[in-house]
């Protein structure tokens, strides 16, 4: 019998209440992450990656958000139906989450230790001391150099990369069993990006964690994750091994983001976009979402979503039958 994911997110919609009632973010995503594995989310601004990562650790404004249906099994418990008392024990130990920007993650007022010992001391009940000499051997593993005289540093004091591997440091204080990395190179240099994605790889070897990575870089994607979710407009796309997806993109919204990224051996005066904008979560679209951006829409693509299909082994697509075909034969 095949082993239950670690995480298991089923038919997850969600919506935000605004002036006019309530607007649907992500509508029927589901997602699997296996003990150990990578999983990278990919799309546009706006397509729901962000929603979906922080709807696991149940973190939007609950008076304006509803979820109304769907489930988020961590380790075959349901997170939607547990105790705000269960989640705070799951948060920062069972499942960490480092955000987009660490300038705005770290509290300004605290030093790197304290903030660091504080997530020990909350979680595994350490004591102030232990938990100080921990936080030092942390921000070591993260390589940051000089880490005992840093560990006094306030964040303001650090250069991007260096506060985004306390942020690490952070998450993996307490060894977690999964861990959501949102953008986590967005803001910093190539070189760093870089180095980021290589202690993030070394980490998850160390620690045996999962991973969710989230990114628009396709870059990232290809070089860390180990299967792929694409996301356009709140849904699920295209899912498929990482190898599988990259050399063979089923979906049109899949295969113009392949196109669209630089080549170096290319015409670089010719980059292809995909023409138009991604949809707003207020603008209603009976049919296929990419629908007017697609250059294989036929009338059956206007009338209805279609729904998840196999295109391969472990590969799905939410596209027609004769689109996909269409699409596999345009290379």
């Amino acid at each position: 019998m095949a082993a239950l994911p670690l995480l298991a997110i089923r038919d997850l919609t969600v919506q935000f209440r605004v002036d006019a009632g309530w607007l649907t973010a992500i509508e029927g995503v589901s997602i699997d992450i296996a003990e150990g594995d990578c999983v990278g989310v990919v799309g546009e601004s706006g397509s729901g990656k962000s929603v979906t990562a922080l709807s696991i650790l149940r973190l939007h404004d609950r008076a304006a958000t509803r979820i109304p249906q769907g489930s988020i099994s961590f380790q075959g418990v349901d997170l939607l139906k547990s105790s705000d008392r269960a989640l705070r024990r799951i948060r920062g130990r069972e499942i960490a989450m480092i955000f987009q920007d660490p300038m705005s993650s770290l509290n300004p007022v605290l030093t790197i230790s304290e903030q660091i010992s504080e997530t020990l001391r909350q979680h595994q009940d350490m004591p102030e001391a232990a938990a100080r000499r921990r936080a030092v051997e942390l921000l070591d593993l993260v390589r940051i150099p000089d880490a005992r005289r840093r560990a006094d540093d306030y964040p303001h004091r650090l250069s991007g990369g260096m506060r985004q591997r306390v942020m690490i440091a952070m998450a993996i204080a307490c060894r977690p069993r999964l861990l959501i990395a949102d953008e986590p190179t967005t803001a910093l240099d190539v070189t760093i990006q870089a180095q980021i994605l290589e202690l993030l790889r070394d980490l998850r070897h160390e620690l045996g964690m999962s991973v969710m990575l989230i990114s628009h870089d396709l870059g990232v994607i290809a070089e860390f994750a180990q299967s792929v979710v694409v996301m356009y407009a709140g849904r699920v796309v295209e899912q498929a091994p990482v190898a599988t997806l990259f050399r063979r993109p089923v979906h049109p919204y899949t295969a113009g983001l392949m196109a669209a990224v630089p080549k170096l051996d290319g015409d670089a005066a010719r980059l292809r976009t995909i023409p138009g904008r991604i949809p707003g979560p207020q603008e209603n679209i009976r049919g296929c979402r990419f629908a007017p951006r697609c250059d294989f829409v036929q009338e059956a693509c206007r009338q209805a979503p279609p729904p998840l299909q196999l295109a391969g082994a472990l590969h799905s697509v939410r596209c027609p039958p004769r689109v996909v075909l269409f699409g596999n034969a345009d290379g």
